[in-house]
């Protein structure tokens, strides 16, 4: 019996480590971040549509992202954890091409949380995209 205990430990340890490799598919990244709403002065003519068309609606978890982001894997529809924020965020607005390194948090219609949130930086957490075939 005392033969296989190393044998069951390296058996076991085997076993524990073939799933660890989760970080092998995500992506984390610190990037500077700030928040927008849905008010014309701060969006364009089009304040409840995004860059790829989706219609953003107050209360809904998604993000603006720079386009430099989205060459290294932030696309349309991305899923985004923002450290220190509840649950995920989707990738459903690009920003203006003189920003780099940056995601704008959508805020709705809430001014005051947008200039309470001010400028940070933060980690985020994502997939890597699928290579294309």
């Amino acid at each position: 019996m005392s033969q296989l205990k190393p044998l069951l430990l390296i058996v076991l340890a085997l076993f524990m480590f073939a799933g660890c490799n989760e970080g092998d598919d995500t992506v984390t990244m610190k990037v500077h971040a700030s928040a927008y709403t849905s008010h014309v002065d701060q969006t364009s003519s089009t304040p409840f549509l995004g860059a790829w068309g989706d219609k953003l609606v107050p209360g809904m978890k998604s993000i603006a992202v720079s386009r430099d982001l989205i060459a290294k894997g932030l696309g349309h529809n991305a899923v985004v954890n923002i450290e220190g924020l509840d649950g995920d965020y989707v990738v459903k607005d690009k920003m203006n091409k003189r920003w780099t390194d940056k995601i704008d948090i959508y805020m709705g219609l809430d001014t005051k949380a947008a200039k309470d949130w001010g400028k940070r930086e933060v980690t985020i957490t994502f997939k890597k995209p699928e290579p294309k075939k």
